[in-house]
């Protein structure tokens, strides 16, 4: 791990517009409610791992994981400074916690094998700002529920936290949007043939069916048209969001020979 890191960490934070850029985070809505919902779930296990269930979801997960760690004096200076001007209460607390997990892991034995607290609402942030917190987590773009802390233990996993793959999800998202594996012999839904998405516009619900294609992007298709009039001998399933982006991200990682980035 880079001795950096948890400049990295201040220095992105520092890149986030928190008050203002409303169009980037509507773009971007999709995305960021997969990425905070796997916050969500991610610090619901930490909570869980340190016995701090009453402070999930917003919280210093370092606070909980050695008693009175403090990272260096001038990193700890420049990190109030910076969260002093940040957004809501809530949102300083997760800044002052990304940064100082990131200090804390420099130096620290080998923590519990949880995924990183932080690198999905890190990623969220650069996306379009921050968050406010009523009686839904209001993303600026899109609500979503807190649930709670079992609901998020036993959500369903994001891992696909790579840029490219998020701009897919958000890019044309518009409307209602169902997501579609095709599978046949040899091609289970866990590994199907491809997948496509129906999204359904406005109060007309006009129809649009796009496969997402080796160009790594959704392109129109006929397919669940045809199939719908007998003229398809490839069957499809119905799949999750977070199905639809481990595909994309596997496409993508086969075509360009990117991997997926660690976090």
């Amino acid at each position: 791990m880079s001795a950096d890191l948890p400049r990295v960490v201040l220095e992105k934070l520092r890149t986030v517009d928190w008050y203002g850029d409303w169009d980037k985070a509507n773009s971007h809505r999709r995305s960021r409610a997969l990425l905070m919902r796997e916050y969500l779930r991610r610090a619901a296990l930490w909570a869980r791992e340190y016995g701090a269930e009453a402070e999930w979801p917003f919280f210093d997960v370092t606070e909980y994981a050695t008693a009175g760690f403090e990272p260096a004096p001038g990193l700890a200076a420049e990190l109030e400074e910076y969260v002093s001007h940040v957004g809501t209460p809530s949102t300083q607390r997760v800044c002052r916690g990304a940064v100082r997990w990131a200090a804390f892991r420099e130096g620290a034995a080998e923590p519990p094998a949880l995924p990183d607290p932080y690198a999905p609402l890190l990623l969220m942030f650069e996306r379009g700002g921050g968050y406010s917190v009523e009686e839904f987590i209001d993303l600026y773009g899109v609500m979503i529920p807190h649930g709670n802390l079992e609901s998020n233990l036993d959500a369903e996993p994001f891992f696909s936290l790579a840029p490219s793959t998020l701009d897919v999800l958000d890019s044309g998202a518009d409307g209602r949007i169902s997501y579609y594996a095709k599978i046949s012999e040899g091609y289970p839904r866990s590994s199907p043939r491809g997948i496509l998405r129906r999204r359904l516009v406005g109060r007309e619900s006009e129809t649009y069916d796009e496969a997402f294609t080796r160009n790594l992007r959704w392109e129109p298709t006929e397919y669940l048209k045809l199939y719908a009039l007998g003229h398809n001998d490839i069957d499809h399933v119905q799949i999750t969001e977070v199905e639809a982006a481990a595909f994309i991200e596997s496409m993508t990682e086969k075509l360009t020979g990117i991997g997926r980035p660690t976090g």
